[in-house]
């Protein structure tokens, strides 16, 4: 029984495919393999069982790092080097790493962070001690972490969540069955390294035996750019945030050109406009989508939906079924069990879920819980402070964030419901629903080739009086965060 990640890339310690590319080189399996346990090696030094931070660029090299730092025995903390410095800050202070390991371009920040600070290049020529990375493997068990991700934090401080080798495992294992991922594939990378996303496109390769391609940031604002891009290096299935399909979109996407080997669509992290994903839906007729949800907690993700029809105007993704391995289930506000068809806060429990949050303890004994409803054992469950309610065929819908709900006129609005029903008007891109309490007026944002006045039309069909926004603005784009989400700060500045 597989235990480590690692395991998968010593399956194909030999394999001398190409494992992963970005824009400016390419790296065989067999070439990961030595160069991760050269770094491995390396770190031999660093004595304590503190994580290892490691602030590096978008590009193969950091990949190699990641499992480098997991040879040496300690979980990787990916931190992104363009961040706000009072950021990063925060985060080695809550983190407290052992040693930094960084790229040429961030070594000048990781040596103002820290006295023990590793170039990768440096790291690539040590000789690998086949008895150091033995012994290592001996001592580590599945439950290990295996990295640490830093989440925004409803206080300002950021979250940083610790994901074990077996919780990744059953994660990837999942995702690869729905998604039907094989050797044959070439996965298109879209998010930053360091965020939670990523991991689809690191670990499928080293588990299935294809390939992941680093598409530059920049092509993600020239659609007919990105689609050659894609086309040039045959890209077969990409797992993406909603507004990495809906910016495309937005642009002109499909006007001048056609994806030719695109075929397997997972996307996540907001909820999908109708009308986007309609366009890319006759634009690839032949393509699998599939709409997943979930949270850091709980390893990426924790139930999808396969759209298996043409979304009509009007209509709301459902966000499915459990993974494997994945328990999902409603409360209500007293942690009691919802009845069929209520609407309740979404929990989950499994061997996906997160060790908790790295230094953390406050937060994770609010967040992490044992599940009240099970008294004869413990089972631990996460909160995940969303709303969701199970349909008459056993199917899960989301009904928005439980932090997002307002009390505006005397009535409580879910500002996500808003979002919805503007998400299925058509012509309609993006959109952020936002409230100014002092004046006590609903805002929305948009984006899209539709008028304010046939959005507020369209939603005085749907929505009661009191929640349709009495201030509709059409912006360029929604302006969004380095993780793909949109950027609701920047936006309450508008208010």
């Amino acid at each position: 029984m597989e235990k480590n990640v690692l395991e998968w890339l010593e399956i194909n310690s030999e394999n001398e495919n190409i494992v992963y590319k970005d824009e400016f080189k390419t790296i065989s399996f067999k070439e990961v393999y030595e160069l991760s346990r050269r770094i491995g090696s390396a770190l031999k030094t660093v004595k304590d069982n503190s994580p290892i931070a490691i602030i590096s660029s978008r590009n193969i090299s950091t990949i190699y790092a990641y499992l480098g730092i997991v040879y040496s025995g300690h979980a990787y903390a990916p931190i992104d080097g363009d961040l706000p410095r009072k950021r990063i800050e925060l985060i080695i202070e809550m983190l407290q790493p052992s040693a930094i390991v960084c790229d040429c371009v961030n070594f000048n920040l990781a040596k103002e962070l820290s006295d023990n600070v590793y170039l990768i290049d440096d790291l690539v020529r040590y000789e690998i001690d086949e008895q150091f990375l033995v012994s290592v493997r001996k001592k580590m068990v599945m439950t290990d972490p295996l990295y640490i991700i830093f989440t925004s934090g409803s206080t300002g401080r950021p979250k940083g969540v610790i994901t074990s080798h077996q919780s990744l495992m059953c994660y990837i294992n999942s995702y690869i069955e729905v998604m039907d991922i094989d050797r044959t594939d070439v996965l298109g990378n879209q998010s930053p390294l360091d965020y939670i996303a990523a991991i689809r496109d690191i670990y499928i390769p080293l588990n299935t035996g294809c390939s992941t391609v680093i598409i530059p940031k920049e092509l993600f604002m020239q659609p007919d750019r990105l689609f050659e891009y894609m086309n040039d290096k045959e890209v077969t299935a990409v797992g993406w945030s909603v507004s990495a399909l809906s910016v495309p979109v937005s642009l002109g996407a499909f006007k001048d050109i056609e994806l030719k080997h695109l075929k397997k669509i997972c996307f996540s992290g907001s909820v999908m406009p109708i009308e986007v994903l309609r366009l890319w839906q006759d634009h690839l007729p032949n393509a699998v989508f599939v709409n997943q949800y979930g949270p850091t907690e709980a390893t990426a993700s924790c139930t999808y939906y396969i759209v298996d029809h043409k979304v009509t105007q009007g209509e709301q993704l459902l966000i499915g079924t459990p993974y494997n391995n994945y328990k999902v289930f409603l409360l209500n506000e007293d942690l009691s069990e919802t009845n069929v068809g209520e609407i309740g806060e979404i929990c989950i429990s499994g061997p996906i879920l997160a060790l908790g949050y790295y230094n953390d303890k406050e937060r994770t004994d609010s967040s992490f819980i044992l599940n009240p409803n099970v008294s004869s054992y413990s089972e631990r469950m996460y909160r995940t402070g969303d709303f969701g309610r199970i349909n008459e065929n056993g199917l899960l819908e989301f009904h928005g964030r439980m932090d997002r709900q307002i009390k505006h006129m005397g009535h409580r609005v879910e500002l996500d419901e808003i979002e919805y029903a503007a998400n299925t008007i058509e012509g309609l891109y993006e959109c952020v629903a936002l409230y100014d309490k002092n004046k006590e007026v609903i805002h929305l944002f948009y984006s899209g080739d539709v008028d304010k006045r046939t959005i507020a039309i369209a939603l005085r069909e749907s929505l009661p009086g009191f929640m349709i926004p009495r201030k509709i603005r059409k912006i360029d784009s929604i302006p969004k965060l380095a993780n793909g989400k949109m950027d609701m700060n920047r936006l309450k500045e508008e208010l």
